[in-house]
């Protein structure tokens, strides 16, 4: 898989934020404490852009800048061929035709070390685009995952609770309800009972915080 493939199966940029912001809130109850975790969402990025981060803590990640004109994505898998520290700068045709209203964002520096891009893939979708775009690019041979995509994007394209709950179970080493899941998939109000089923030693008070920044819905009634 490339982001080409990438490309073709992400959902929408409204979805796809509803998505984001449900695996972040999903990750939020299961490890309440941000040691270790490893997606977020910002809804105050700025005062017009919001974001959906991913950061494994081992040198690969990805960010999501939702913005008026749309949204971009970057992400950089440290062990591509495609790594920019290896060609010093981006592989050829990456961000060569990202479009004026996303440009800022490849230079970035909460997304750069120093003034190199940290980027192995690139997609962008105008706010009225009718599908995701990437660049023209001429991938490294005899590599199935040449720019990292397949990884770092999978629970964003195949967009299951099934797919969350597998790579939850592997990372947090513990079983995960999977209606819960569904529930929060959904989009559905988070309450007491829900948190109980999928971490019983966290509480709503301890994630509602997190909950505001990540704008998930919360019923906090008794």
């Amino acid at each position: 898989m490339t982001v080409h493939d990438v490309a073709r199966s992400l959902p929408g940029i409204p979805a796809l934020k509803d998505l984001c912001r449900s695996i972040a809130m999903l990750e939020t109850v299961l490890n309440p404490a941000s040691e270790f975790r490893i997606h977020a969402f910002d809804r105050e990025w700025s005062e017009t852009e919001e974001t959906a981060l991913m950061d494994d803590g081992s040198g690969n990640d990805y960010a999501i800048v939702f913005s008026p004109a749309g949204a971009y994505i970057r992400g950089f898998d440290h062990e591509s061929p495609m790594s920019p520290y290896v060609e010093d700068g981006p592989w050829p045709g990456v961000v060569d035709s990202v479009p004026v209203a996303f440009r800022e964002y490849v230079t970035e520096p909460a997304f750069a070390d120093e003034e190199m891009p940290r980027i192995t893939a690139c997609l962008w979708r105008g706010a009225t685009d009718a599908h995701w775009h990437t660049g023209e690019i001429d991938f490294p041979d005899d590599n199935d995952d040449p720019d990292g995509s397949d990884w770092l994007f999978h629970l964003l394209t195949e967009g299951t609770p099934e797919a969350f709950r597998t790579w939850a179970e592997d990372y947090y080493e513990t079983s995960v309800d999977l209606d819960a899941i569904r529930h929060v998939y959904a989009f559905r109000p988070l309450d007491g009972e829900l948190i109980a089923r999928l971490n019983p030693k966290t509480s709503l008070a301890e994630v509602s915080a997190e909950a505001a920044r990540i704008g998930y819905p919360v019923d906090d009634k008794p």
